[in-house]
């Protein structure tokens, strides 16, 4: 009917208010298009201000999963942090946690699984025990969350050679246990 199959994705989190136009400058955009209309959906992207990268049609599922996956899953695990931090009394945990998130963010981007660290990288069992105990007595869902983390951060490790077997297997027996 004389439309043109382009799909152009910011690979960007809108909230529906006035900072959504300026994030789009720079922002990368997923763009799927025929290749005799690749010039059309670069000049698209370029003139909203943004960088076209190029996903093939079959892949675009894939691609949308892992901006889903990486910006809500991060909303959930900052909003679940900030929740524990307001039940330990911390009084602005937003304040507490950015640094500290920002350093973590800047480092994955930089390094990977390189940039893990805390008490599953570590191995340290006793930590993560502690910890489970805690979330089981207090917020149990955050506990369930925690412990998939924990899981696949402990996965990594191990994948990247930071974590030995062992103390892999102690943890994870420990994430596993039923009582959490």
């Amino acid at each position: 009917k004389g439309a043109l199959p382009l799909a152009l994705h910011p690979a960007m989190t809108f909230t529906g208010t006035s900072v959504d136009v300026a994030r789009l400058a720079g922002c990368p955009f997923g763009v799927t298009a025929p290749e005799e209309l690749r010039p059309v959906a670069e000049a698209l992207v370029v003139e909203m201000g943004g960088e076209p990268s190029w996903i093939p049609e079959d892949v675009r599922p894939l691609y949308h999963t892992a901006l889903a996956h990486g910006a809500n899953h991060l909303v959930t695990l900052v909003a679940q942090a900030m929740e524990l931090l307001r039940t330990a009394g911390v009084a602005e945990p937003g304040q507490m946690l950015g640094p500290l998130l920002g350093a973590a963010l800047d480092n994955a981007l930089r390094s990977g699984d390189l940039a893990l660290t805390g008490p599953v990288a570590r191995g340290d069992v006793g930590t993560v025990r502690k910890h489970l105990d805690r979330l089981a007595t207090v917020t149990p869902d955050i506990g369930q969350a925690y412990r998939a983390m924990a899981k696949a951060t402990a996965q990594r490790a191990v994948a990247n050679g930071s974590l030995k077997p062992e103390p892999a297997a102690a943890l994870l027996d420990v994430l596993n246990e039923e009582k959490h």
